[in-house]
């Protein structure tokens, strides 16, 4: 019976809401329940007074729409200004590679390297009995019109033994200068400057080359106080790194790993020579780890030599090399660390390269 009490007092204060206050009929004091109370005013409807809620009714969602239809009439009108001022646009079209390559791509470096050293190769090497098939190579390479010798008289003789790229400097987009270092029959280094121009991924040498001089040969700073050393440790790693140099000429990877610390490795010179032994190590006062200088005498494999009387026998080469280890020492040994060749005292010491 509970829920029925619950609904009985629900519909009378829905009954209060519904009749406002100055409209409700008096009191049973004032009116007797015999007579019928007489009123103007028109009767009331339970519909006239309820409160509106101004929120219902879906007027927020006509607020939010004339905010979205303002944003986008003010961004037509942006563009359409936009447009105006900038003019028609063109289609955009994929550019082809010559175009993008002639008109606003950088100076193909690697190429023009690589091209300059073709052209060396055959404006370096003349010979009268060449001379026909010379300037057919040399044709690949000028603009039309160009001489076909490129200031060649068609005298003497010479051959190129090698040649490599030395630098080279851009001009602009389309010219370049290649410089190759190269060696003649004559043993003399010299340096060749070679014009290129480019465009559109196409290329010529575009003026004659010139020779140029080769670098000349610097004079190395003089060693000055030697540092101490420490004469008991080269002792040492003497007696020690002739074993690691032994198997570092053959390549013998089970040997070398018996003297490197964990994490190195060494490939080895796969036999290319054997050890002849150990002339010199020079080891400074330190700690467990040190860098060293240890210079090793190799012996190359005997090789015949040909002459014009045929193959003649050659005596085993040697040559004195130094290098530069960093030991550590571990377990009262020294592990190798890394190798490689050894700059000079005085060198080191300035910071020369």
């Amino acid at each position: 019976m509970v829920r029925r009490a619950l609904l009985d007092r629900g519909d009378k204060l829905a009954a209060d809401f519904e009749v406002p206050s100055r409209e409700r009929a008096p009191s049973n004091s004032q009116v007797p329940s015999s007579t019928q109370v007489q009123s103007d005013s028109p009767p009331f409807r339970a519909e006239q007074g309820r409160p509106h809620w101004h929120g219902a009714g879906g007027r927020w969602l006509v607020w939010v729409g004339r905010v979205v239809v303002w944003a986008v009439i003010v961004l037509i009108g942006y563009r359409g200004v936009l447009a105006i001022v900038s003019g028609p646009s063109s289609p955009s079209r994929p550019a082809s590679p010559h175009t993008a390559a002639g008109a606003s791509a950088p100076f193909p470096v690697a190429l023009a390297e690589a091209y300059a050293l073709e052209f060396g190769n055959v404006y370096l090497n003349f010979s009268p009995a060449t001379a026909a098939s010379r300037s057919k190579a040399l044709a690949a390479f000028l603009p039309a019109g160009a001489d076909p010798q490129l200031g060649w008289n068609g005298a003497g003789t010479q051959q190129l033994l090698d040649e490599q790229v030395a630098g080279i400097t851009v001009r602009s987009a389309h010219t370049a200068d290649v410089t190759l270092l190269a060696r003649l029959d004559g043993g003399s280094l010299i340096e060749l400057g070679v014009p290129v121009y480019a465009s559109g991924g196409s290329m010529a040498v575009s003026g004659d080359p010139a020779l140029l001089p080769g670098p000349v040969t610097a004079v190395v700073p003089t060693a000055g106080q030697s540092p101490a050393t420490d004469q008991a440790t080269e002792a040492t790693l003497q007696g020690q790194l002739a074993g690691f140099f032994a198997a570092y000429a053959t390549g013998d990877q089970a040997t070398l790993a018996r003297f490197l610390i964990p994490g190195t490795h060494l490939t080895g010179l796969g036999g290319e020579v054997s050890f002849g032994g150990i002339d010199a190590v020079r080891a400074p006062v330190g700690g467990p780890i040190r860098t060293i200088s240890v210079t090793v005498t190799w012996q190359f494999p005997a090789r015949s030599a040909g002459r014009r009387g045929g193959a003649v026998g050659s005596a085993s080469a040697a040559l004195q090399m130094t290098y530069e280890l960093t030991v550590v020492r571990r377990d009262g040994t020294w592990d190798v660390q890394s190798i490689g060749a050894s700059a000079p005292a005085a060198q080191a010491a300035q910071g020369v390269p």
